[in-house]
């Protein structure tokens, strides 16, 4: 199998979307960072030095799938027509999951925005946070769902 990001001469290259046609796409995805108590308490009653640590968080995953094409090399820019974050703690795990939900009308997904957002989301909770754990961990970032395009729809089945 020919991997797409390669041409003929085996160099990088960007997929050459012009012949594809626009649907509407969505993509799913998420992550969790989890942390000592004494953080996760700090995120959640929004008494850590920097500020609100969940809505920054929020704003950052935004912005993070927003700036992917400017990220990651073979991507393309896009336009985006919605982006949502979901944050939910939990309290039994001293965890957080980061949602983040983007559509758009286009002709490639927005997978790799879903999966940006989250890893920007994440790493701001842990830079907000650190001076009270540094042992934070980031873990199953995934792509928990996608619709549109040619490869049509997929579902993270062990989620």
């Amino acid at each position: 199998m020919q991997l797409t990001h390669l041409n003929e001469h085996n160099n990088p290259t960007m997929v050459d979307v012009s012949d594809k046609d626009i649907t509407t796409r969505e993509a799913y995805a998420s992550g969790v960072i989890s942390m000592s108590e004494q953080a996760f308490e700090a995120a959640i009653n929004h008494t850590g030095k920097k500020g609100s640590i969940t809505q920054t968080a929020i704003v950052a995953a935004i912005m993070g799938s927003k700036k992917t094409s400017n990220l990651i090399p073979m991507c393309h820019p896009l336009m985006i027509n919605k982006i949502n974050v979901d944050i939910t703690p939990n309290p039994a795990k001293h965890s957080i999951t980061l949602g983040v939900l983007v559509k758009c009308e286009g002709k490639t997904g927005v997978e790799m925005e879903a999966l940006t957002g989250v890893s920007i989301g994440l790493l701001t909770i842990y830079d907000m946070l650190k001076a009270i754990d540094k042992s934070m961990i980031i873990s199953d970032i995934c792509l928990q769902s996608k619709s549109g395009g040619k490869s049509g729809d997929f579902v993270r089945k062990d989620s």
